[in-house]
């Protein structure tokens, strides 16, 4: 009997993979091109990992942890964290916003990945739509899908901040929420705080509850004394999804916290909701050592100077070279338009100049590339003339 061989994976998935994230591809092209030229001669600016380690007291606190003889430090606990450690990230909500958190409006995540997940479990139905601004984190669109939404991408003003009549014509019956992110990745643009109090009016005219999602991964990290508009004071149907990744350079050890505004009516039931789909989803809690260790010095910050150098270094060189860039305030990227509209095809010309990017079609803004200064120093200076042979080979 003859069989037509089955496809295991699912059409969804499949699809999926056909546009999978530009960053793993051009990381592995320059694992290529590094085998090929030598490493000395590739300049990859194509991952936001971490270049630096975690701050001393970071890694005192973890081995603090795993030397205590205290019972069940490593056990199972509620779904939604160790009540001490929820209690403990509360306490800087409050100071921070001035409202009255409390551990029952705080869950831990496995990072903010897993944080937007549990969120957007919780909040869609199939058909739903989530409403982004370009330029966005990629995942974003598979983050939706994961849970039979849509995400509806709406394109920014010439300043990459929201544009709030874009927004407002964006949302239909079938929006359940708008998810931005503020430092922004790719661009390190800040969203002002006029631009939430103007959310917050757009929210209150909606017939249908819509939540503002606001994802702080990079808040922490902000340059020339930038301030980040603390979010739930501003907007009454607000949560905070962040992680320590990058404010502590543990992007490898996945722990984070969803917020649930107390301002908003429903925070006791989302809070539950997210309990219950963070386990379904398979994360059960986050990780109980790096709990206890961010309830102890999870207000640390690495030194963000090195960061700010190369912002600036990356900037001036090239706006000297011509190219045309929104200068970053916080994050560890600079999103320059390219010379031509093509940005895959200008990826390609840096490539054959050993420097790796990401094209900005990835982030929903073609005509963009995304550098990411996650390097060191002299990577940056080195990198510069091949920005500038490309550019002149485009033009």
């Amino acid at each position: 009997m003859d069989y037509t061989p089955a496809v295991i994976i699912s059409r969804a998935v499949a699809e999926n993979l056909t546009k999978a994230s530009w960053i793993r591809r051009m990381f592995e092209e320059g694992a290529r091109l590094k085998q090929e030229r030598g490493a000395d001669k590739v300049f990859d600016f194509t991952l936001g990992n971490p270049e630096i380690e975690p701050p001393p007291a970071v890694l005192a606190a973890a081995r603090r942890v795993l030397d205590s003889d205290a019972p069940h430090l490593h056990a199972y606990m509620p779904n939604a964290g160790h009540p001490r450690v929820r209690e403990a990230v509360a306490t800087r909500l409050r100071q921070a916003t001035g409202l009255p958190y409390t551990a029952s409006h705080v869950l831990m995540t496995v990072g903010a990945g897993a944080a937007l997940n549990t969120v957007l479990k919780a909040l869609l139905d199939p058909g739903d739509e989530v409403i982004t601004v370009a330029p966005f984190f990629a995942e974003y669109t598979f983050y939706a899908e994961n849970h039979g939404g849509r995400l509806v991408v709406v394109q920014p003003r010439a300043d990459l901040t929201p544009d709030l009549a874009k927004l407002e014509a964006a949302i239909t019956p079938k929006t359940r929420a708008i998810l931005v992110n503020s430092p922004n990745n790719p661009s390190g643009v800040i969203y002002p705080a006029s631009t939430f109090v103007e959310i917050e009016k757009l929210l209150a005219r909606t017939a249908r509850p819509i939540v503002l999602i606001s994802d702080e991964p990079y808040k922490a990290l902000v340059f020339d004394d930038v301030k980040v508009p603390e979010v739930p004071p501003l907007v009454t149907r607000s949560i905070v999804a962040t992680s320590w990744s990058k404010s502590l350079a543990i992007p490898g050890e996945r722990i984070g916290y969803l917020a649930f505004s107390p301002r908003m009516a429903e925070a006791a039931e989302l809070f539950e909701a997210c309990s219950f789909t963070s386990r379904v989803l398979g994360f059960v809690n986050a990780p109980a050592l790096w709990q206890w260790v961010v309830a102890e010095v999870g207000d640390q910050v690495i030194d963000v100077g090195p960061y700010r150098e190369k912002r600036d270094l990356m900037y001036e060189g090239l706006t000297r070279i011509g190219y045309q860039c929104v200068k970053p305030q916080g994050a560890f990227y600079v999103f320059p338009r390219t010379p031509i509209d093509d940005d895959v095809a200008f990826v390609r010309l840096l490539a054959d100049e050993g420097v790796l990017t990401v094209p900005g079609s990835g982030f929903g803004m073609p005509g963009h590339i995304r550098i990411s200064l996650t390097v060191e120093r002299d990577t940056v200076v080195r990198a510069l003339p091949g920005f500038e042979r490309a550019f002149r080979k485009a033009r």
